[in-house]
């Protein structure tokens, strides 16, 4: 299918979906909703490792102490919500550029941290739980 380009508002009586489809399988996978209700694209993280920026929310699994979670930058505007939600431990995240902090720290299920991405970095926007430093 070809990419569409459109100049002015755009109407769906049953919602809009962002996919992706697989080149070899031709599988697709929906990324993120748009209907009464907004729903983004999660990215399941089990231990050290790195959020992504391609969905805009994690739910953080630890199992083990003081992991590292790398966040590289993202795109001005971008929002990442990270939720720490099985709890095996901790873990440290260090974006590539924060902006007022350097890095948060989960420790709890439940611990969250809310980013939006600005021309100067990553700016926390809200969190509970977390140690920022």
């Amino acid at each position: 299918m070809a990419n569409t380009t459109f100049n002015g508002p755009v109407r769906s009586q049953n919602g809009f979906q962002s996919i992706t489809v697989n080149s070899t399988t031709g599988a697709v996978t929906v990324n993120s909703s748009f209907g009464t209700d907004v729903t983004l694209g999660t990215q399941s993280l089990s231990g050290a490792g790195a959020v992504d920026i391609t969905n805009a929310f994690t739910a953080l699994t630890t199992t083990g102490s003081a992991q590292a979670l790398t966040l590289a930058d993202g795109t001005v505007g971008e929002i990442k919500v990270i939720t720490h939600v099985v709890d095996g431990g901790s873990a440290v995240l260090t974006p590539t550029t924060p902006l007022g902090f350097a890095t948060i720290t989960f420790t709890a299920a439940g611990d969250s941290a809310m980013l939006v991405y600005t021309a100067a970095g990553w700016a926390i926007i809200g969190s509970r739980g977390v140690t920022i430093a």
